[in-house]
């Protein structure tokens, strides 16, 4: 008797274990796309607009989150219910557009890395005093690092969740020290006293734009959580994500909100950390050096990591060496920042052209959904495909019109 009870041990053990290691792949891959989104860029945005705007940003952060919300779910569930990375989708969808998207998520990629390199650098800047460019490198080896232990794809879900969980904590600190009017951006939420759409396509862009949108839903492939059985985790785990990268951004906001409300002048040269200094003095500075760090570090680790599940399944060679590979994406931004600095004008076109990513994406997801070579009997839910249609059309029509204003300004 004793045998078949230490087998049932066992069994209900295994089955503990699995779920456990499930529940931490989930919440990782929330905090990897949280955290990816949360880089020096999302910073600065949510400062310089909670200035413009003032409590009336409440609403653009409501608006931004809706939509983004609808995206996530949208294409969370559908690469787990193909268990296809978005390349492989769009390339079942039209020949050659996977390969379209795979360059463009890989550019924008690269192209950011240079940026969250340089961040990174600023953080440990304010945090310790170093030279950017000596915080910038040391920033890359450890992101290196996550690349190279044995359990990798462990060891990103472990820093993201810490690291997130870090500037949450800090963040909600600098934003209770400023003593916002809560209450009038409560009320400006609803019925805000002015609306930027400019400020809800650049978060929304921000926030889900680029490789940022395909960041959990591809750890969760890797990690081999796919099918319908696994969409209610896959719903549950995107909807995480977006509230981790919401709970920062309102606290941020209400931060900022409290020093322009005071009368307080925000530094126009480097406004996240003129916020920091004026809420907490050095001590608030040294604070935002660790946000600053913290931020940018996991931006590489994702940036890194997405660009490259986009090019894993054109080659063999790429899936078997796919580390090294993340490892060379980081060390090409870390010496580009070093050797050249930010190449203003090549970030601002990629920036442009990154805007389209979102409703091309999200576009080709959607039309793959109801093909049954792609997704077999499963069928999406109506509301969805209709929001997610919307949100498609709205950011396809402003992301045409960034480009537009954008592009004969970058080749004067």
């Amino acid at each position: 008797m004793g045998v078949p009870k230490l087998e049932a041990t066992q069994e209900n053990n295994k089955t503990s274990g699995k779920k456990k290691a499930t529940r931490s792949v989930l919440l990782g891959a929330a905090f990897l796309m949280a955290t990816s989104s949360i880089g020096p860029g999302f910073l600065t945005q949510t400062t310089v607009f909670t200035q413009q705007l003032a409590a009336s940003f409440a609403f653009v952060i409501l608006i931004s989150l809706l939509l983004d919300v609808v995206a996530q779910i949208n294409i969370w569930r559908i690469i787990a219910v193909s268990g296809l990375r978005g390349q492989e989708i769009a390339n079942k969808v039209l020949p050659g557009l996977g390969v379209v998207l795979a360059i463009l998520i890989v550019m924008g990629g690269l192209a950011f890395n240079i940026g969250n390199v340089a961040g990174a650098g600023l953080g440990l800047n304010a945090m310790l005093g170093l030279d950017p460019i000596v915080g910038a490198i040391i920033s890359a080896v450890v992101a290196i690092f996550i690349f190279v232990v044995k359990e990798a794809g462990k060891a990103m879900d472990k820093f993201a969740q810490i690291a997130g969980g870090v500037m949450i904590l800090l963040m909600l600190y600098v934003a209770f020290t400023t003593s916002p009017p809560v209450g009038e951006a409560i009320k400006n939420t609803i019925m805000p006293e002015k609306i930027s759409i400019f400020a809800i396509v650049t978060l929304v862009g921000g926030t889900v734009g680029g490789y940022i949108t395909f960041a959990g839903g591809h750890r969760l492939l890797d990690a081999g959580i796919k099918g319908v059985e696994s969409l209610p985790e896959v719903t549950k785990s995107s909807v995480t994500g977006i509230a981790v990268t919401g709970i920062m951004r309102v606290a941020l906001f209400l931060a900022a909100l409290g020093v322009v409300a005071k009368g307080l002048a925000i530094d126009p040269a480097n406004p996240p950390a003129s916020v920091f200094k004026l809420a907490a003095g050095d001590i608030g500075f040294r604070m935002f050096g660790v946000i600053m760090w913290a931020a940018a570090i996991t931006s590489v680790v994702g940036a890194a990591y997405t660009s490259v599940s986009f090019i894993r399944s054109f080659h063999p060679a790429i899936e078997k060496h796919k580390n090294w590979i993340i490892i060379g994406f980081i060390v090409v931004s870390t010496v580009t920042f070093a050797l050249v600095g930010r190449p203003v004008t090549i970030l601002l076109l990629v920036g442009a052209l990154n805007a389209l990513i979102l409703p091309l994406a999200l576009g080709t997801l959607l039309v793959a959904v109801y093909k049954k070579n792609i997704v077999g009997e499963y069928k999406h839910p109506l509301w969805l495909t209709i929001t997610g249609g919307i949100v498609v059309v709205i950011m396809g029509y402003l992301s045409i019109q960034t480009l537009i204003e954008q592009l004969p300004q970058l080749f004067k």
